[in-house]
């Protein structure tokens, strides 16, 4: 383990938010992205909940709000799939994700912790803050 805090390291995370009419500003959590500098490691877990989508919104894309928080999963992956990111390290590729946007998927605040398993962190996240 890298990081000097009993073998735990410095992560930061942010709720991924989808609000399906930007106007009202009526939300529901749909995943976490989560980074951690030390190990170089940045994740997306998407977990959405159609039917309280649907509460919100009955006509609301669901396809398109699935296509986005997708795109934000495949920005966390890097490479070919991250499209316009997919040159920047992961830093860079988490602070473009949790700039702030007012589109229907929305970044919440970041968020800071320790961690001894950044990746054990996005589930212990999802489970917590989304499902």
């Amino acid at each position: 383990m890298s990081g000097f805090h009993n073998g735990r390291d410095v992560f930061e995370y942010a709720v991924l938010r989808v609000v399906p009419r930007v106007e009202r500003g009526e939300q529901i959590n749909a995943g976490v992205v989560v980074y951690c500098r030390a190990t170089s490691f940045v994740a997306a877990r998407i977990h959405l909940d159609e039917d309280r989508l649907r509460a919100l919104d009955p006509s609301v894309d669901v396809p398109g709000v699935r296509a986005a928080l997708r795109a934000v999963e495949c920005v966390c992956g890097g490479g070919d799939r991250a499209g316009q990111a997919a040159g920047e390290d992961p830093g860079r590729r988490f602070r473009w994700l949790v700039a702030p946007r007012s589109t229907v998927v929305q970044p919440g605040p970041v968020h800071t912790g320790l961690t001894a398993d950044a990746e054990a962190e996005v589930e212990r996240l999802l489970d917590l803050l989304v499902r």
